[in-house]
């Protein structure tokens, strides 16, 4: 059976360090932005996009037997409910990990909108 594994958490906190360290397939609305010279363009208007290339691609190797890490801030419940439905249809393994390190946005992320962002987490029950 496949693992679907959600790494979530705030900017900076490790998420994606520590999802490289899984033998799995890896996916982040983040990616989605890296252009073809590998530099990070973000553009907000296109974040539904992001999010839904994310699920898809995830869905896709799951679809094909992989374990997958998607490692994105998962803030509120509604963002990882996708997943725990995904995880569901295809009959495999779900497991959510909060990281909380501080170890500074890679991708500049300001601290008041961090703490904007801490101020709306919400705990994920698996029982959801």
């Amino acid at each position: 059976m496949a693992t679907l594994t959600l790494i979530r958490g705030l900017p900076g906190s490790g998420k994606s360090t520590l999802a490289r360290t899984y033998q799995a397939r890896h996916f982040e609305a983040d990616m989605y932005f890296v252009n073809a010279n590998g530099e990070y363009c973000f553009d907000a208007s296109q974040l539904e996009q992001a999010h839904r290339w994310c699920r898809q691609q995830t869905e896709s190797a799951l679809r094909h037997g992989e374990n997958v890490v998607v490692s994105n801030t998962f803030v509120r419940r509604w963002e990882i409910k996708p997943y725990y439905q995904l995880a569901k249809k295809l009959d495999v393994r779900l497991e959510v990990i909060e990281c909380h390190g501080n170890y500074g946005s890679v991708h500049g992320v300001e601290q008041s909108v961090i703490e904007r962002m801490r101020a709306r987490w919400q705990v994920w029950q698996s029982s959801e």
